[in-house]
């Protein structure tokens, strides 16, 4: 009995490990059949297909218990209506980031990313180990929700223009695709920030609709074929630094589940959400080769006085976020106080290193 209940412990710990396992899903008839609702165009690479892989996964982990079917975006609710549609329960799981939905509170762009705020590791590092996740979870509650980070883009780059970006005043008037707190610095930089769905950029730049977009990095923006409408691609993302992908469940459905699939599922989360990372790192470079030798594209840094007066004002907009409520002024703490302590040490550890 003790060697039987040694194997069984060391399964569950396969499982979440992503260690191969017999368990085989498909000799299991599923005991949840969920939808997943995204944002993203259905397989579209690195989001939409990052989607796709935590839905396998789950599947996978849990022995073909719960099975999930993926929508694209448009498919059973357009893109930006996923989170009232998971809310309500009209699906199980939504697959965005939280910036999508600050019109439904500000604070949650937090969870996704702040101008000049926090890499990819470090919003890891905040949401398992430094409280992020459980104030991202306190913010979902009275959506009837249970939030998840499911993948990150990692830094991305700055935007596709047709005119060059030499001073501020190049962005004024200008109608720019760009979400979350970077669409409201650029506001206030004389800019108009537009929000739209990725597969909706290329179309806009094209025709003029707006002036400029940015979306996510070389390996993302190839996909898109956003070099064919516009001239100028310049970084870096000052705007989204550590951009986190989010799985959002419905509260109810996800009470319903017997504990082992409610950590299976958390499981699954944790492992596409670095997998994610894994993918941009490794396809970024190949995609910027193609774009800058096949493609003559012209990427450009943005000029040092710009990102210095977008930092200053990126600074305001932020803090004014902190002055909304007890709860913002909670969130805005745990967050720059965490990204202080990690530039501390990352001033003599990876940024020391790559200085050499």
């Amino acid at each position: 009995m003790k060697r039987r209940d040694f194997f069984k412990k060391f399964s569950s710990i396969a499982l979440l490990g992503s260690i191969p396992v017999v368990l085989k899903a498909n000799n299991y008839k599923p005991e949840y059949n969920w939808k997943m609702v995204t944002t993203w165009p259905k397989n579209f690479p690195g989001l939409g297909t990052g989607a796709e892989y935590l839905a396998e996964l789950i599947q996978k982990l849990s022995g073909g218990r719960i099975k999930v079917t993926v929508y694209g975006a448009g498919e059973l609710v357009p893109a930006f209506e996923i989170f009232d549609a998971v809310s309500s329960g009209v699906a199980e799981l939504g697959h965005g980031s939280a910036y999508y939905w600050k019109g439904k509170n500000d604070i949650f762009q937090f969870f996704s990313t702040v101008p000049f705020g926090m890499t990819a590791n470090e919003m890891n590092a905040w949401l398992y180990k430094g409280g992020g996740l459980k104030l991202w979870e306190q913010a979902y509650f009275d959506f009837n929700l249970v939030p998840m980070a499911a993948g990150n883009t990692g830094v991305q780059m700055g935007g596709w223009f047709n005119k060059e970006i030499n001073s501020l005043s190049d962005l004024k008037g200008l109608k720019m695709r760009i979400p979350g707190l970077g669409g409201e610095v650029l506001r206030r930089a004389g800019g108009t920030p537009v929000n739209l769905p990725g597969g909706e950029l290329f179309t806009a730049l094209k025709t003029g609709t707006i002036d400029a977009t940015e979306w996510v990095n070389p390996y993302n923006d190839l996909a898109f074929g956003l070099h064919k409408a516009a001239k100028y691609y310049y970084y870096p993302g000052w705007h989204e630094p550590g951009t986190t992908l989010e799985c959002f469940i419905n509260k109810n459905k996800f009470a319903e589940l017997p504990e082992d699939l409610k950590e299976i599922v958390k499981g699954a989360a944790k492992i596409a959400n670095l997998d994610m990372l894994c993918e941009y790192i490794s396809r970024n470079n190949d995609a910027l080769q193609i774009l800058q030798n096949k493609h003559k594209v012209e990427i450009r840094p943005y000029p040092k006085e710009v990102l210095e007066e977008l930092y200053n004002i990126s600074k305001t907009v932020v803090k004014e976020l902190s002055l909304k409520n007890n709860f913002a002024k909670e969130v805005y703490n745990s967050y720059t106080s965490f990204q202080e302590k990690t530039k501390n040490w990352n001033d003599i550890s990876i940024k020391a290193y790559l200085d050499i």
